[in-house]
């Protein structure tokens, strides 16, 4: 083809997936080809097109082309590019706000007894975890982290885990599994269920529930029992108030820090974020006096 175009454009302006097309529509329709009336010899190359600039297009006059029909087409090409800014602009008023970010997360928690942990009761730092038993992000913790915790930290001594409730409303199955392993924990079987119900988390029906736990050797009727009668029920709606009073609304949501007589002071770790992570906070408060 003897003509030609080439452009120099803002970002946002080549966003436009039909760009491209639009503006070589433009340029045939105010220009159309027309062959040169003698073929150019190769050892004199013609010179080059002359060049219309505006803002930040730059377009190739190809050979027979007005500078009156290059300016319509910037013209256009900048209604085209002013165009997309506006949309951009409504985009970004249409947006949510997003809440501000807390200022610290730096965290006090009530200590109470009765809490199913790991570890030894007086090590140097508590790391308290508010599950959701059908939450994937619990599962992903579990799957990739947890066991390096367990053998850095909690078996060496150097952190107490304590494993605390918050079944999310939208999370139908969440609840009974909570309670499900509060049950188990009369029989000594608290965190072998808890962790099979974790890694099965896509499947938490009663009747899988009740699989799970016959595969930890639980015996099934006096556990059926105290599921059907709600019996841990109210423990795990207190884990759910504390939580909200702590301003954790989301899981996995970790309080990690020093445990004094009657309270944890810690930072808050919200989500299963890297291992590096955890290693920071905890090393912190490991060295902390």
């Amino acid at each position: 083809m003897g003509q030609f175009m080439s452009f120099r454009m803002s970002r946002s302006a080549l966003l436009c997936g039909g760009l491209f097309l639009s503006i070589v529509a433009i340029a045939q329709e105010k220009a159309p080809y027309a062959a040169p009336a003698q073929p150019a010899k190769a050892e004199k190359p013609s010179a080059p097109p002359k060049q219309v600039k505006a803002d930040s297009v730059t377009i190739n006059m190809p050979e027979g082309m007005t500078h009156d029909q290059a300016d319509a087409i910037l013209n256009e090409l900048k209604a085209i590019h002013q165009l997309l800014l506006n949309q951009q602009n409504t985009a970004k008023a249409a947006a949510p706000t997003a809440a501000p970010a807390p200022t610290s997360d730096k965290v006090q928690m009530k200590l109470a007894s009765g809490w199913h942990s790991l570890g030894k009761d007086d090590a140097p730092v508590t790391m308290v975890e508010f599950t959701d038993y059908q939450c994937p992000f619990c599962r992903k913790y579990h799957a990739e982290t947890f066991a390096e915790i367990k053998k850095n930290y909690i078996d060496t001594g150097k952190v107490r885990f304590v494993s605390r409730d918050l079944p999310l409303e939208f999370h139908p199955y969440a609840q009974k599994a909570a309670e499900a392993a509060r049950c188990a924990a009369d029989q000594n079987k608290y965190w072998e269920l808890r962790d099979a119900m974790i890694a099965n988390s896509t499947d938490l029906s009663q009747d899988a529930i009740l699989k799970y736990a016959k595969s930890v050797s639980i015996d099934i009727n006096p556990f059926k029992t105290c599921l059907d009668t709600d019996k841990y029920k109210a423990e795990i709606q207190k884990d759910v108030a504390d939580a909200s009073a702590l301003g954790i609304d989301g899981t996995p949501t970790f309080v990690i820090g020093k445990a004094s007589k009657d309270s944890i002071d810690g930072d808050r770790v919200v989500g299963a974020v890297p291992l590096s992570v955890f290693d920071t906070t905890i090393q912190k408060y490991l060295a902390a006096k």
